[in-house]
């Protein structure tokens, strides 16, 4: 039984793992997921090949990868510049920004973790280019790309898909990352999450997919029961500094984490994915080790995990599983991905 409290470094906040609360009678919300699965074409996807989207326009017919800028932002560069702040502690500002959806396949039916390894890779080559190419530009400061996968946490279509958000502005989580990874990297010279990858491999029990220059883990400090972060060996600002063969490795340990959630309950297995990168506002940021996290909402195979009173209230994260039993649980699934 685990009952503590775990500090998380990158998020400079303390984490209360209370696993004993896992078989906690419950008679709230469950939720149902099957496997049925859809068609390879929907004709009224607005994101599948050929289809009109809502605001007339219609996708190319494309083959692999397709970018497009998004029809509803909530960061575009017409967003209207003259707010007014209300006066004193009461502050408005602009939401500028360049936001982005990345469809992974013209087929409708499959999903990220369901990729062949070349088009994982090839997901993983259009997020670089994305970085570099909206990092490049003097007004984004922040690049932000991920994935919500399933109804539980709100995607509104299920086409397989990304965003990104490129904006003026860096993201608070990201913001206290930074600070935290630049004070341990003067201290210390080497980047905080190396030094976690370099326990949590010591530690071995939380680890579920190591190759030589990239692995998955449950973190130590993980919030949600089967929270994973995926990530390169070597400390790389963002995901376009990685090499050829470190990008393969990346993709590999990333689908390998997919399958192995999606055979764990035999469902497709709900989750939040963000891509953790430097800002590109132009500082050199020493000490930021890009990664992914992987947030499921699920704690059991129909039961979400809450923010509600802790989380919500008080900014005081509450876990209701173990990370080294989580991680035993995922280990144990096989996947045939291969190192």
């Amino acid at each position: 039984m685990k009952w503590e409290r775990r500090f998380h470094p990158l998020r400079q906040e303390w984490v209360i793992v209370a696993a004993h609360r896992q078989e906690r009678p419950w008679s709230g919300e469950v939720v149902t997921a099957g496997r049925s699965r859809p068609p390879k074409y929907v004709a009224d996807c607005y994101l599948c090949p050929g289809n009109e989207r809502v605001n007339g326009r219609r996708n190319e017919a494309y083959s692999g990868v397709f970018v497009f800028d998004n029809d509803l932002p909530c960061v575009g560069p017409d967003a209207p510049r003259d707010v007014a702040s209300p006066g004193g502690v009461l502050r408005a500002a602009p939401a500028e920004g360049l936001a982005r959806v990345v469809c992974y396949t013209p087929r409708h039916d499959l999903c990220l973790g369901e990729l062949e390894l070349d088009g994982v890779v090839a997901l993983c080559s259009a997020w670089q280019a994305q970085y570099r190419e909206l990092g490049s530009r003097p007004e984004v400061d922040h690049v932000l790309v991920f994935e919500n996968r399933g109804e539980i946490v709100g995607v509104s279509n299920p086409h397989p898909h990304c965003q990104i958000y490129a904006t003026g502005f860096v993201a608070k989580t990201t913001e206290v990352e930074v600070i935290a990874g630049e004070s341990y990297h003067r201290e210390h010279g080497r980047s905080l999450l190396g030094a976690v990858i370099e326990a949590e491999i010591g530690d071995g029990r939380r680890v579920i997919h190591d190759e030589p220059l990239a692995l998955s883990f449950l973190p130590y400090f993980a919030r949600y029961p089967y929270e994973a972060f995926v990530a390169p060996k070597a400390a790389r600002s963002s995901i376009a500094d990685l090499t050829n063969e470190e990008l393969v490795a990346f993709a590999r340990t990333l689908k390998d984490l997919l399958v192995r959630y999606d055979a764990l309950w035999d469902i497709p297995f709900p989750y939040v994915l963000a891509l953790h990168q430097a800002p590109t506002d132009g500082r050199e940021h020493q000490g930021f080790h890009f990664h992914a996290e992987l947030h499921p909402p699920l704690r059991k195979p129909n039961l979400r995990k809450y923010l509600a009173g802790p989380e919500i209230g008080a900014g005081m994260f509450l876990s209701d599983a173990a990370p080294e039993d989580k991680a035993a649980e995922l280990r144990a699934v096989g996947t045939g991905v291969g190192s």
